[in-house]
């Protein structure tokens, strides 16, 4: 079940009550990715995103990181469905920024803006999924939700069809996603094409069979 977009309360923790949750969640993990506090106060930890976009995404090869141009060397492609990606971020990261950072670690040349954070939660035996609002600051939720990703975890969409800001998109991009549905159209039709000459095969056979003289 979907939800609107909300601001998650962010209730101020005294140093002491931080380290305390850090604690108690440490304890808790059961896969090493344990959270850090510094002498400053802000603390570090990992937190896991899963991947489910519908449009595919544009990756620069290693020949074109660092350009602001759109080049023949990047690839536009869908994620396999289930892809999750475990991020290293800080207490002070925000939303927008841990979006940014996701798509810089494995080289999406595509914009930012595109794309929205939602957290994923159990409520009352049901399944909520509602968009942060991009000042969030994951960690903290994730610190206070726990370790378990039944309890929270964290999905990468794009924005809803009626908020996609078809501006980000680049000319290249555009193009990108119109070869590709013009092969899965050709992929489709083929498809039908063999699946009908199966079917007129076998009707033809019988046919003949029934036209033989008994």
């Amino acid at each position: 079940k979907d939800v609107q977009k909300e601001r998650e309360p962010h209730v101020h923790l005294s140093k002491e009550e931080v380290k305390e949750k850090i604690q108690s969640y440490n304890s808790s993990v059961t896969d090493k990715l344990k959270m850090t506090l510094n002498a400053n106060g802000i603390y570090t930890g990992f937190i896991k995103v899963q991947m489910e976009l519908c449009r595919p995404i544009t990756v620069q090869s290693s020949q074109s990181q660092g350009r602001c141009a759109p080049s023949n060397q990047e690839t536009a492609f869908y994620l396999p469905d289930g892809c999750v990606n475990t991020l290293h971020i800080s207490s002070t990261n925000t939303v927008r920024e841990v979006i940014e950072a996701l798509l810089k670690k494995f080289f999406v040349a595509d914009n930012p803006a595109k794309f929205a954070l939602y957290k994923r939660c159990h409520k009352e035996d049901q399944v909520y999924t509602c968009k942060l609002s991009d000042r969030e600051h994951p960690l903290y939720l994730r610190l206070v939700a726990g370790p378990k990703t039944e309890m929270l975890s964290f999905v990468l969409r794009e924005h809803e069809t009626g908020e996609v800001m078809w501006e980000a998109f680049s000319i290249p991009e555009l193009q990108n996603f119109l070869r590709i549905l013009d092969k899965e159209e050709n992929d489709q039709v083929q498809l039908l094409k063999k699946r009908y000459a199966a079917y007129r095969g076998r009707l033809e056979e019988a046919l003949r069979g029934l036209l033989q003289p008994g």
